[in-house]
């Protein structure tokens, strides 16, 4: 019944992507081309959000992970000396102790997608925006941590500022 849907081909297309893709960030050695598919990666990710109705945290994954973090990683490799880059070689006990971690973490998250219950009730959600129930609950219960988180990196930019500005560091 539920795999002849339409949503069950988009979730389906948008996994392999996001797998695949993951998979391509670990295996290229070019480190653009990893960094660019995990903005791919992480494009995918921002369907799946969609897919759950959570429109607030696709828009959220695509514009601080996607058009902040993974730009951030880009200058960052833009502005490292090549010749570093090219003369960090794997070693093959890396590449084992790298690939026994993955495997667990693939055994271990895969035992829990089987163990939880994902019934829900439908009566529980409510015709309102996930956007509209975060920001509701952002300028009510929690304003005073949001309005303090938002001079602390207020306090870390100007740091950041003063700290590039001054040529001795």
């Amino acid at each position: 019944m539920f795999e002849n849907t339409i949503q069950f081909s988009i979730f389906l297309g948008l996994t392999f992507i996001t797998l695949s893709s993951a998979v391509g960030v670990i295996l290229f050695q070019n480190i653009v081309y990893s960094a660019f598919l995990l903005g791919l990666t992480l494009i995918a990710i921002a369907g799946l959000f969609l897919l759950l109705n959570a429109d607030f945290l696709a828009a959220v994954q695509i514009l601080i992970y996607v058009g902040a973090i993974n730009v951030l990683i880009l200058f960052g490799i833009m502005l490292v000396d090549k010749r570093f880059l090219l003369s960090f070689d794997y070693f093959k006990f890396q590449q084992f102790l790298i690939a026994c971690v993955c495997t667990l973490i693939f055994f271990a998250l895969s035992k829990m997608i089987r163990e939880v219950n994902w019934t829900t009730n439908l009566l529980e959600f409510k015709s309102s925006s996930s956007i509209n129930i975060i920001a509701k609950q952002i300028f009510t219960t929690y304003l005073l941590p949001f309005e303090a988180l938002s001079v602390l990196l207020l306090a870390a930019l100007i740091g950041a500022i003063i700290i590039a500005k001054n040529e001795n560091y």
